[in-house]
């Protein structure tokens, strides 16, 4: 891979700030493509007339921005996933800002009511037939690991034929992140996975009839009374007298999940992918 070439002259005071930017501009346009190894920390601070130290912060900062990955003893490799970079920005806020669980599952809901209205409108005859397979699938899957991946496939598919790829990363991260505080709160045991999952599988079926009828409103209606059973499902387990004990409970949940699973760079540990992911 050749030096970059920077695309502005970088001024003294808060350099590593600079570089970090043209390196970030020269990836997002496609410059340095993805796939591509950055050149050497020595070419690079030739490249932009600075120290080696400078060139190891800006590339730490690309890293934790989910735009490069790094490896001791080789050269930094552009690595620029969509999902990557919003699962960190969207967790991020979430815990910077002490978004709670019942807002996070408010957002969810909204998303796929919107997933779900233009699914009826856009997926074709084989796509309604993938969601309806992977909808059907999730009974038959032992423990809650392979239930909580079927029912990540289903929610991943029903995003991808919406036909809209910004919802559909956006609608993958927040289910992710549903169903990683279903699994936490019912301890990985059968019985509360039951309780909050296990139990919702006809309103996962009506889903996907409603989708059927391609009748957007219809189907966003059905989506959006899913998600209200799945939020009274999530108190139920350890239920609490008190109302806001409870979405405490939920939001403290969500936020040991968030801390156990987006790592540096928006790495989500253990992160299945969008055709057979786990709302």
């Amino acid at each position: 891979m050749s030096v970059p070439n920077p695309s502005a002259k970088i001024f003294r005071g808060r350099v590593a700030d600079q570089i970090v930017e043209d390196l970030r501009e020269q990836i997002l346009s496609g410059a340095l493509p993805n796939g591509s190894r950055l050149p050497s920390e020595r070419d690079l601070a030739a490249s932009y007339d600075v120290s080696a130290p400078t060139i190891r912060e800006a590339v730490r900062v690309l890293t934790a921005m989910g735009l490069i990955t790094t490896r001791n003893g080789s050269r930094a490799t552009v690595n620029a996933q969509g999902d990557t970079m919003l699962a960190m920005s969207i967790a991020s806020v979430v815990q910077v800002e002490k978004v709670g669980a019942r807002e996070v599952l408010g957002l969810l809901g909204a998303l796929q009511a919107y997933a779900a209205e233009l699914a009826a409108e856009h997926a074709t005859d084989d796509e309604l037939a993938r969601l309806r397979e992977s909808a059907e699938a999730i009974p038959g899957a032992e423990g809650v690991e392979a239930a909580a991946v079927a029912l990540q496939h289903f929610f991943a598919t029903l995003a991808e034929i919406s036909h809209n790829p910004l919802l559909a990363a956006l609608c993958r991260f927040v289910n992710e992140m549903q169903i990683g505080l279903s699994v936490k709160l019912s301890g990985s045991e059968e019985g509360g996975w039951g309780q909050v999952a296990g139990a919702l599988q006809p309103g996962r079926m009506r889903i996907v009839t409603a989708i059927g009828t391609r009748d957007p409103a219809h189907a966003a209606d059905v989506v959006r009374a899913y998600h209200h059973q799945v939020v009274e499902r999530l108190r139920v387990v350890r239920p609490n007298r008190d109302t806001d004990a409870d979405d405490n409970r939920l939001t403290e949940a969500l936020g040991a999940w968030l801390r156990s699973n987006v790592g540096l760079g928006g790495q989500v540990t253990g992160r299945r992918e969008p055709g057979g992911s786990a709302g």
